[in-house]
């Protein structure tokens, strides 16, 4: 049985194998009727095309049935499992594991893909209401001692079965994942982890709602149009729809990315900017009903208590065990390193950008953080010529989204065909049938792209259902990208500034990391990968953005047709490295500052002091009191991403390294080098090593040279 952190209740991407057990303390009783499970969509397989699911037939009451049935179901399952009177063999215990929980699969695909872009508050107490159920359910697991003996069974005798690769691969991660949740803990043992567990992912879900809550609760409404003296005209008239839609008089600007980082860039109103940044800045850190202060204390605790009980010295430990850089001393070594390379660049930018800033009128003693995208983008306009909204007219939404295809037909050999009769959760949401040169399906793809009051801010990739062979048959999987940009106004089509645009890309190198994937097993497809090497594919796919090829595909002017000149091309390859040194630093505190929480024993530390421990190191701005960006931090406090956040940093090192050998051999033409790329590392998920495979692809380990040439680092 296949079982992902969804099905854990979690908003985490990380897997769990396995199925429940017999002896559970949490039987949920059965809520539906003969009726409900007739006419309940979830309840049997997606009769609609490609048995995507049926979105407009699901309802909110149709969740706590089926996934109650879904684990009643997956009990049977893994009873015949561990109870089986045959010598446990690998298809009779791991792949049968692995193989059931279909029915519990999708209906949670479906709960937590919503949850995250399509929620409201009846779904919201649905998930709280199941997540505990999930938690039990996935414990169940991990802690049976008749299935753990029977998976020990198999793996000891792993040296004789000789089996596939793959099938190798799935053996060792099912008995490691039994081991290292518990599995060979005591009684005792195991009944502090149950708790530890079902409070972690109550705690989770209400971190992220919490989130969720503040960005939606948030406005700020502006009368006097002197006061966005400064403000693109595309800006101020999404406002004013905002304020409409809001039953507001003038102009509305949210803590949404396509309403808050315009004005942080353009608005000449120093004050309100302030004001904005601090609304920002200060989600979950009011000591309010939205407060996450005590919620970030109270989870870094029980990670930390949960590693001990497995033997584990931090969360850390537990974490990287598994990863490519293999241990916490590696992490900080890897971050220390590049915080030697990042900080003079950045003193250096930060004075120059403060120096600029005086000559162009600025009174302060120090460039604080809600001056910082406003000087900065004034600076690239007079150094580079170039500035967001002199790009915006040629990346309209639709030519981007062609784009992006016709770069993935150009590498891969894929087309993508919109298909309307596909179900969707939401109408703004469009699907895609994919295909592959041949003709041959590979995946349902759907694009959600603009922000709403249900839909967590950020962009994410999920499936509402994975890949996997089955007596034969490639089950093909179901891939989402969520993102929030500028939406299309009365007088404007969705017009993306150049950071939504590599936003795109990003997430979808992900989707084609879904797409492709093709193994044998779920657990071991597409994404399930170690976090430090499931930003390759998506990182790989932002570097095309600064390409004259790629970008003379899709960058055409929304009215005019005419393709983006050479001379803006050139502008935007050299502002892959404005300010760099900033940037760097930027991302280099988030992991930092995930590390000091998960690396150490938790001393009752505040967050403020937490953060400042980081800022030490790598913050050049003033702090600033009544901010705190942990309490909004979802990747570590409401996804996969807990010390792991500086995988971002360290997929940057392998992307760098991977992009110079596709330009080494051709760019878009590098068909070999593509075909390799999607054989060795895309099709195969978490099949091998990620270092094996990353060396199957370039023939070699990975140099951090081109990531520092890229940077502007280094020479």
């Amino acid at each position: 049985m296949y079982l992902s952190s969804q099905l854990l209740g979690l908003a985490a991407l990380s897997l769990c194998a396995g199925a429940a057990v017999a002896q559970s303390t949490a039987q949920p009783k059965s809520t539906s009727t003969p009726t409900m499970t007739m006419t309940n969509p979830l309840l049997k397989p997606f009769q609609t095309l490609h048995e995507t699911a049926p979105f407009p037939l699901i309802r909110n009451e149709h969740f706590l049935p089926a996934i109650t049935e879904g684990i009643a179901a997956g009990r049977k399952e893994v009873a015949a499992i561990a109870n089986n009177k045959e010598k446990p063999t690998f298809a009779n215990t791991v792949v049968a594991l692995e193989r059931g929980g279909d029915q519990l699969s999708r209906a949670t695909s479906v709960l937590f893909n919503l949850n995250a872009a399509e929620t409201n508050p009846e779904l919201q107490k649905i998930v709280k209401e199941v997540s505990p159920m999930l938690t039990e359910y996935g414990n169940d697991i991990t802690l049976n001692d008749k299935l753990f003996a029977r998976i020990k069974a198999v793996y000891e005798q792993r040296a004789s079965l000789k089996l596939d690769g793959e099938s190798q691969m799935l053996l060792e991660k099912t008995y490691k994942r039994f081991a290292r949740n518990g599995a060979n803990l005591t009684d005792a043992d195991k009944t502090k982890l149950r708790a530890i567990d079902k409070e972690l992912s109550q705690l989770s879900i209400q971190f992220g709602e919490n989130v969720l809550n503040e960005t939606n609760e948030y406005v700020m409404n502006v009368t006097d149009e002197e006061e966005l003296s400064g403000l693109p005209d595309f800006a101020k008239e999404a406002a004013k729809k905002v304020a409409q839609e809001k039953k507001m008089t003038g102009w509305a600007f949210t803590l949404q990315a396509p309403s808050y980082g315009p004005f942080m860039q353009y608005a000449d109103n120093r004050g309100l900017r302030e004001k904005l940044y601090r609304a920002y800045n200060g989600r979950g850190f009011h000591g309010d009903k939205n407060d996450n202060q005590t919620n970030i204390t109270r989870m870094v605790q029980l990670r930390y208590d949960r590693a001990n009980l497995l033997g584990y010295k931090t969360h850390a430990d537990f974490v990287l065990e598994e990863s490519m850089a293999g241990s916490s001393q590696k992490v900080k070594s890897f971050l220390d390193e590049l915080v030697q390379y990042a900080r003079p660049a950045a003193e250096r930018q930060l004075n120059e950008l403060t120096t600029f800033a005086k000559s162009y009128g600025f009174t302060a003693d120090k460039i604080e953080q809600w001056d910082y995208s406003y000087y900065a983008e004034k600076l690239k306009k007079k150094q580079l010529d170039l500035d967001d909204e002199t790009l915006r007219p040629y990346f309209k939404l639709e030519n981007v989204l062609q784009g992006v295809f016709t770069v993935a037909n150009k590498l891969y050999g894929i087309t993508f065909k919109e298909n309307n009769t596909i179900p969707v959760y939401n109408p703004e949401v469009k699907a895609y049938e994919v295909f592959d040169q041949n003709g041959k399906f590979l995946a349902v793809f759907y694009g959600d792209y603009f922000p709403r009051a249900g839909k967590r801010s950020g962009a994410w990739m999920n499936d509402v259902q994975g890949q996997k062979i089955v007596n034969g048959v490639n089950l093909r999987p179901h891939i989402v990208n969520v993102c929030n940009f500028t939406r299309p106004t009365d007088t404007r089509p969705s017009l993306l500034t150049f950071y939504e645009v590599t936003t795109l890309f990003h997430e979808f190198g992900h989707a084609l990391h879904g797409m492709l994937a093709n193994g044998q097993y779920e657990s071991l497809s597409g994404t399930s990968v170690p976090r430090d090497f499931v930003e390759l594919p998506s990182q790989v796919m932002e570097n095309w953005c600064y390409t004259p090829e790629a970008l003379n595909l899709f960058a055409k002017h929304y009215k005019t047709g005419e393709v983006i000149p050479q001379s803006l091309v050139e502008k935007i390859r050299a502002s892959q490295n404005f300010m760099a040194g900033i940037a760097n630093l930027r991302q280099l505190r988030f992991g930092l500052t995930d590390m000091y929480f998960h690396d150490r024993k938790p001393t009752g530390e505040s967050i403020t002091d937490v953060e400042n421990h980081a800022d030490s190191l790598v913050n050049l701005f003033p702090r600033v009191k009544g901010t705190s960006f942990s309490t909004a931090f979802s990747h570590i406090f409401a996804g996969g991403y807990s010390a792991g956040y500086y995988s971002y940093k360290w997929s940057e090192v392998l992307d760098a390294d991977a992009f110079e050998y596709f330009q080494e051999n051709g760019g878009l033409g590098a068909k070999e080098v593509a075909q390799k790329f999607r054989q060795n590392v895309l099709e195969k998920g978490g099949s091998e090593k990620p270092m094996e495979l990353y060396k199957k692809f370039r023939g070699r380990e990975p140099s951090p040279q081109a990531m520092l040439r890229r940077s502007g680092l280094a020479l």
